[in-house]
């Protein structure tokens, strides 16, 4: 009996989730109608460069209705050869055709490419086939791939509108994923995401973005899904249920989405039969542009529902507070709240008033890094080139402080004392109010040291690992000893398909009066709480490259970071400290 048993419930959990499928058909806007006007479908090759010695076909659809003297919208399909026959399954040329000849879209030319192969040097060889590398690989190559290379090539002689309202991009299986990758990575570039089947599972660690999304600042996104409950369940996962976790994250967030359930396995039978009603869904109030987040809930988010709106002024977003800065990087905020900023490109520290443009505050000889003020308003600076640290008074003078060392940044306690690293060395130094220097850190766990900040009650120190995926904590003695240290707080990481390293690349950390750390990575400013966890993601606010964090203003509660060369500063809900003003920090929700 209890082998009959077992025999048994092996077999019920071999069923799948729907033993009969529907059945779908395709519809009259997937068929030719009689007067409707026909667009022209162009075939092409392509040898890119992003992706070396790869070669592939895309086709190019142009409507008859495309006016040059209008601009056109634009729609990506990746797998393209096998959307674009007429007696195919998915017909778009025809149901783009039926579409826009109806109004239910805008004029829209079509782009749709194949992945890449690198070919065989002979008939003994096999191509090395791309598909998987660029489209489930979650960082921005494949979405530099179509806006850098391909589509100026493709589109390059049709007038296409720049607006990404104006763009959308869609794919099944893979090209799915690849599609909400290029839209997630640059929603400067596209704003409408259509996905069949998608792989949001672990082929290559796609099955992150269910908690991305989550964390992340809400994009600017509308997002079609569908799915069956028949789709794949490997190695990888299952696809099935993946979809329904991107769509319950995606609802949480507050995103502009609809997911359609069917019951049909890894194909695209369900996809194509509602594709036509999926399209009027994108283009939906078209040229109204895609709604943000609080729009989309027709302004209902609270922050039970997303956490870092707990974290994020809905009325207030990324605005430029300086730009063109040679090598700026260095953020420090005074007693006022006042921000200012090395400029190595003009041998000069500026200050960054509440409006209007940057202002000199400070001419200096050597290039300046690091920097912080002091509780007795001097300003420590860094300079890696001289190996040293300078003290600067009100009037410009400068003195001398720690001769030897190459810091990447620096803290400054209430009592004066200064810490700062050094990342050629792995090391952490402290030096006393009396100017006495001593290692009070060394060894391999942190690999570049290359971001350090006090907490606000002064009891811990913050090391960022620009190599790896931790900030540390340690506790701070009475005597500046650092002890108990941890890789504590775990950030998220990118997939760095470029570099082909996995590392945060964090180059600044700061915190709030709640005890939340803020870490400037390749990935967003990624925000820790008190008990390790990351809980949000605050979008790069240019895409250059983060090298700097400050809280600033007369409430200090605006957030300087530097990207690229500019200086961008946001307000939030949160609130940081000053150096040498201590904050009783309260007791955590863990």
């Amino acid at each position: 009996m209890r082998f009959s048993l077992l025999k048994t419930a092996l077999a019920l959990t071999l069923i799948p989730s729907a033993v009969c499928a529907e059945e779908y058909k395709l519809g009259p806007d997937s068929n030719r109608k009689p007067g409707v006007p026909r667009g022209a479908v162009s075939h092409h090759t392509w040898k890119s460069t992003i992706f070396p010695g790869t070669v592939r076909d895309y086709w190019v659809y142009v409507p008859a209705q495309y006016n040059a003297a209008k601009k056109a919208c634009l729609m990506v399909f990746q797998d393209g050869g096998g959307y674009i026959k007429d007696d195919g399954s998915w017909r778009v040329p025809i149901v783009f055709d039926n579409l826009i000849a109806s109004g239910e879209m805008p004029v829209t030319i079509g782009v749709f490419v194949n992945p890449g192969i690198v070919p065989a040097l002979s008939e003994e060889h096999q191509p090395r086939f791309n598909r998987g590398f660029e489209y489930d690989s979650m960082g921005p190559r494949y979405a530099r791939f179509l806006i850098e290379e391909l589509l100026p090539d493709a589109v390059g002689t049709y007038n296409i509108s720049p607006d990404p309202n104006d763009r959308a991009i869609a794919g099944s299986s893979s090209g799915g994923i690849a599609a909400f990758t290029a839209a997630f990575n640059r929603p400067d570039a596209f704003r409408r995401v259509m996905s069949f089947i998608g792989s949001f599972a672990n082929l290559r660690g796609g099955d992150v973005y269910a908690a991305l999304i989550r964390k992340m600042e809400p994009l600017p996104l509308r997002v079609f899904l569908q799915d069956g409950s028949n789709d794949l369940n490997l190695y990888a996962g299952n696809w099935y249920l993946a979809n329904q976790e991107i769509a319950s994250s995606l609802d949480l967030s507050g995103y502009e989405y609809k997911f359609v359930e069917g019951t049909e396995g890894h194909n695209g039978k369900h996809g194509s039969a509602i594709l036509p009603d999926a399209l009027r869904w994108l283009w939906k109030d078209y040229p109204k542009p895609v709604s943000r987040s609080k729009e989309a809930h027709g302004g209902t988010m609270t922050v039970e529902r997303h956490f870092i709106t707990q974290i994020l002024d809905p009325d207030s977003d990324w605005e430029l507070a300086s730009q063109k800065h040679a090598g700026s990087g260095a953020l420090a905020v005074n007693a006022d709240g006042e921000v200012v900023f090395a400029d190595s490109g003009s041998s000069r520290i500026l200050r960054i008033p509440a409006s209007g443009e940057a202002q000199p505050f400070i001419a200096v000889k050597e290039k300046t890094g690091a920097m912080m003020f002091a509780s007795d308003g001097r300003l420590y600076a860094a300079e890696p080139d001289q190996h040293r640290v300078v003290a600067y008074k009100s009037d410009g003078a400068s003195t001398k402080w720690v001769d030897g060392v190459s810091a990447t940044d620096l803290a400054v306690t209430s009592r004066g004392g200064i810490y700062f690293d050094d990342a050629v060395g792995q090391k952490i130094y402290f030096v006393d109010p009396q100017g006495k220097q001593r290692e009070v850190y060394s060894g391999p766990e942190i690999r570049s040291p290359a971001g350090i900040h006090l907490s606000a009650d002064e009891a811990f120190l913050f090391v960022a690992d620009n190599q790896q995926r931790s900030v540390w904590s340690f506790e701070i003695g009475p005597d500046g000893s650092l002890a108990a240290g941890e890789p504590f707080y775990h950030l998220e990481l990118p997939d760095n398909v470029d570099s082909g390293a996995m590392r945060t690349a964090a180059q600044g950390v700061t915190s709030d009066t709640e005890g939340f750390v803020y870490t400037a990575t390749n990935l967003g400013i990624q925000i820790s709480d008190p008990g390790s966890k990351t809980v949000g993601i605050i979008r790069n606010p240019s895409g250059g490259e983060l090298k700097g964090l400050v809280f600033g203003g007369p409430d200090l509660q605006t957030l300087y970071a530097v990207s690229g060369d500019r200086v961008f500063r946001r307000h939030l809900r949160r609130k940081g400290s000053l150096p040498g003003k201590l904050v009783k920090l309260p007791v955590p929700e863990l």
